[in-house]
Formats: C-alpha cells, sequence, structure tokens
C-alpha cells in the first residue's frame, strides 16, 4: 500500500542521517494543550507514523497507560525506547499504518499525513475511522499551506483535506491552530473529528 519511493528503509535512511527537518524536539503546543484537557487515563490512544514520539511520551509520563505507537521505521521506535524505557515494549508497534488493525479512543496526527504520498490520502481517511471505535476521534495538526519543494512534507489546504474527512467524521474543530510553535505559526490547522456512528 505505501508507495515504494517512501517506504520502510527511505525513512530509516533519513532518520540514521538526521534529515528529519520535521522533528520539533519536543511536543509541540497545541496538541500539549489538548492532552492537558484529557481527564480518562484509559483512553486507548494510538499514534501512527510516530517518529521520535514526544507526543507518546508526554502522555505517558502524565499516566496515559494505554498509548501506542507505530512507525515503518526502526530508527525512531528504539530512539524512543531508549529515551522512555518504562513505555511498554508491546505498544511499539513496528508496521505500516495500513496493515494496523485493532480500536482505539483515539488517534493522534502529528506530521504523519504530510510525509504520505498525497495519493493515500483518502485511504488514510478511511482508515483512521476504521482504527477508531463508534465515537472515537482524530485530534491533530495538518499544514495548512503549499511548499515550494517537493515532498515529503506535502502541503496541502483545508477545502481538500475535509473532502477526506467528511464521509466518516463530524468536524467538531477544523480552524487554524492559533498556538502552533513560531516556525510553522499561521501554516496549521488544528482539527478534532469525532467518528460517525453509522
Amino acid at each position: 500500500m505505501m508507495e515504494e519511493q517512501f517506504d520502510a528503509a527511505y525513512w530509516q535512511q533519513r532518520y540514521q542521517s538526521g534529515n528529519t527537518g520535521w522533528d520539533t524536539g519536543r511536543i509541540t503546543t497545541p496538541l500539549k494543550e489538548y492532552f492537558d484537557q484529557l481527564q480518562e487515563k484509559d483512553l486507548r490512544i494510538l499514534i501512527p507514523g510516530c517518529g521520535h514520539a514526544y507526543e507518546a511520551e508526554y502522555l505517558f509520563r502524565k499516566g496515559f497507560k494505554q498509548v501506542y505507537v507505530a512507525d515503518v521505521a526502526d530508527a525512531p521506535l528504539e530512539h524512543f525506547a531508549r529515551r522512555v524505557p518504562g513505555f511498554p515494549k508491546e505498544h511499539l508497534l513496528r508496521q505500516d499504518f495500513f496493515s494496523l488493525s485493532g480500536t482505539y479512543d483515539l488517534l493522534v496526527e502529528q506530521t504523519f499525513f504530510c510525509a504520505l504520498d498525497p495519493t493515500l490520502r483518502p485511504a488514510y481517511a478511511r482508515q483512521c475511522a476504521a482504527l477508531l471505535k463508534p465515537g472515537g476521534k482524530l485530534v491533530g495538526l495538518l499544514f495548512n499551506t503549499s511548499f515550494t519543494h517537493d515532498g515529503p512534507p506535502f502541503g496541502g489546504s483545508s477545502e481538500e483535506y475535509s473532502a477526506y474527512f467528511e464521509p466518516y467524521f463530524n468536524f467538531l474543530h477544523f480552524e487554524p491552530a492559533y498556538n502552533s510553535i513560531p516556525p510553522r505559526q499561521g501554516r496549521e490547522l488544528f482539527m478534532l473529528l469525532q467518528k460517525k456512528n453509522h
């Protein structure tokens, strides 16, 4: 399913060479502030295309015990396991997002969508819905801008994105992020979508 040029070997090489411009070195403000509002510590949370998974580290240290992270590359998962040694090894999923199964209460999007070949975007929306329980939520950030370089990352617009998600989700929030980190100010959408019950 994954486009051949952006396969596991491609991402492994980028991590090994340090070519990780998307990596902020910490959780970003919009997700931190959203997580800080969550009360239920037993939510099943999945972070696909997790990279160095600062979001998972933050949630885990706040007492969320059902956090799962997935990536096609070994390097970020190994780095995360060293950084957060108490994190359950069985919650580290070395797997293609499109082959994941299971059900979750919350999916977290942070620079994974923009790393996918844009032809996979409809399949991404469908797979998010498939992995969520009825009423489950997809939360995260999408780039609301075009890039002048060849991707990844690949940009886009809120109009484009909403067409992918609308068949499966109700839109609770889909607006420019007001609290983006400075390099991304004015270029991100914050989304909070809830799976439709049908």
